[in-house]
C-alpha cells in the first residue's frame, strides 16, 4: 500500500470532515479510525478513488461515534442521511488546517505534535517515537490539542508566520525513531507552497532544502558533529541546491522580504562556495543585518558577530560580540572560536571548556570538548 499517497490524502479528507460539521477532535478520530481500516483493505482490495473510499469511510466512522453519544445534542443534530459514495470534493482545506494545527493559544509542541497527526497523516505511536517520549504522553498532548482547537471556526483567516514556526520547529528535530522529521517538513512545506502562494512560504521551504543538502557532511562516521568549514563539500547534495537557490531566487523577486528569505540567503551563500576559504562572508554579513532589522532577535547578532569576524577580522568578530549578553546560547562557544582566529589559543581552549559545560546536547559538548583539547596538545595551559 502507497503510505506516501495516504499521508497526502490525510488532510483534504479531514479538512471535509470538518466542513460538513464535524469537530475537529472527532472529525481527527474518525480520519484515523479510516486509515486503520484502509491498512486492513487497501491490499486485496484497492479503491480507484482512494480520497472517496477514506472520505465514506471517514463520515462512517463519524456517524456511528455521533449515534453512540446520544446523550449529546450538538452531535446529535449532525446526524444526517449518509452521503452517497462517490467522488469527493475537490475543495481543499489543506490550508486551513495548517492555520487550525498552528493555532496561538496552543503550545509549540502541542502545535507540533497536532501538524504531524492532523496535517502529516502520522501514527501517534510514530511521533512519540521521533520525540523520543512515551506514546501515552504524547497521546495526552494531542488530545489537549484537539480539545484546545476543537471550537475554533474552521473559516477563520489563520496566521502565516506561526504555521512557518510550527514547521521549522519540526524540520529542526531532525531524524529519530522511524520517522525522518526533517524530511516530513520538507514534505509538509511543499504542500503548503502548492497551496499558498506567499514568498515567506517559499523563503521556509528554499532554506530546508538548502540546509538539508549538507546533511550527509553534517557528522563523522562516529557520529561526532562537524564543522561547516570542515565538511566535505563534495557529499553536499547539489540539486536540492539548486532547487533551494531557484525558489528562493522567485521569492526575493516578490520584493517582500522576510526572516525566512534572509536566513536561506545566508544558506545559499554558504553554499555556493567551492571551498570555505571562498565563502562570500561580506555578502553574509548585509544579510545578516537585513535579519535583524526583519527579528531584532539577539541570537541573530551573534551569528552576526562570527560573520564580522570572518569578514572583518577576529578583533572586529569580538568587538561585535562584546555588544551583545554573554548569557546568550552559543555565546561562549562563539567567543572561544573568534579568540582562536585571533592566535589566543590559551584563552580559546579555557573558552572551549566552558562552552561545552553550557551545551545543550551531547553531541554539541563532545565537539566543544575536542576543541579545548586540541588546543591543550598544542599549546598547554601554564602552571
Amino acid at each position: 500500500m502507497d503510505d506516501a499517497l495516504i499521508r497526502s490524502l490525510t488532510p483534504a479528507v479531514l479538512g471535509i470532515l470538518v466542513r460538513r460539521g464535524a469537530d475537529f477532535a472527532a472529525a481527527e478520530d474518525a480520519v484515523q479510525d479510516a486509515l486503520i481500516e484502509a491498512v486492513r483493505v487497501w491490499p486485496d482490495d484497492p479503491p480507484r478513488d482512494p480520497k472517496g473510499w477514506l472520505v465514506t469511510a471517514a463520515w462512517r466512522k463519524f456517524l456511528d461515534a455521533t449515534r453512540a453519544e446520544t446523550a449529546r445534542k450538538r452531535r446529535e443534530d449532525l446526524v444526517e442521511a449518509e452521503p452517497a459514495p462517490g467522488a469527493a470534493s475537490d475543495t481543499d482545506d489543506t490550508l486551513q488546517l495548517y492555520f487550525l494545527c498552528a493555532h496561538p493559544s496552543l503550545t509549540p509542541s502541542s502545535a507540533v505534535a497536532l501538524t504531524l497527526r492532523a496535517v502529516g497523516g502520522l501514527t501517534t505511536r510514530q511521533i512519540a517515537q521521533a520525540y523520543l517520549v512515551p506514546e501515552a504522553t504524547m497521546a495526552q498532548r494531542i488530545s489537549r490539542a484537539k480539545k484546545t482547537v476543537g471550537d475554533v471556526r474552521f473559516d477563520q483567516p489563520g496566521d502565516v508566520a506561526t504555521v512557518l514556526r510550527v514547521l521549522y520547529l519540526v524540520f529542526n528535530e531532525g531524524y529519530s525513531g522511524d520517522v525522518d522529521l526533517a524530511a516530513e517538513a520538507i514534505r509538509l512545506t511543499r504542500q503548503l507552497a502548492a497551496a499558498i502562494d506567499h514568498p515567506e512560504v517559499a523563503g521556509l521551504l528554499a532554506l530546508m532544502l538548502l540546509h538539508h543538502a549538507r546533511r550527509a557532511s553534517r557528522t563523522a562516521a562516529d557520529g561526532s558533529l562537524v564543522a561547516l568549514a570542515d565538511q566535505d563539500r563534495s557529499r553536499w547534495d547539489t540539486r536540492m541546491i539548486a532547487e533551494g537557490v531557484e525558489i528562493l531566487q522567485a521569492a526575493l523577486a516578490k520584493d517582500r522580504l522576510g526572516e525566512f528569505q534572509a536566513q536561506a540567503a545566508i544558506a545559499a551563500l554558504h553554499a555556493d562556495a567551492p571551498e570555505a576559504g571562498e565563502t562570500d562572508w561580506v555578502q553574509i554579513v548585509e544579510w545578516y543585518d537585513e535579519l535583524a532589522k526583519l527579528t531584532d532577535s539577539p541570537i541573530v547578532r551573534l551569528n552576526r558577530a562570527v560573520a564580522v569576524g570572518e569578514a572583518d577580522g577576529p578583533r572586529a568578530g569580538l568587538k561585535a560580540l562584546g555588544e551583545l549578553d554573554d548569557s546568550l546560547p552559543r555565546y561562549t562557544a562563539v567567543a572561544a572560536y573568534l579568540h582562536e582566529r585571533d592566535g589566543d589559543e590559551q584563552t580559546a581552549a579555557r573558552l572551549y571548556v566552558e562552552a561545552a559545560e553550557k551545551a545543550s546536547n551531547l553531541a554539541e559538548r563532545e565537539y566543544l570538548t575536542r576543541q579545548a583539547a586540541r588546543l591543550n596538545r598544542k599549546s598547554p595551559p601554564h602552571r
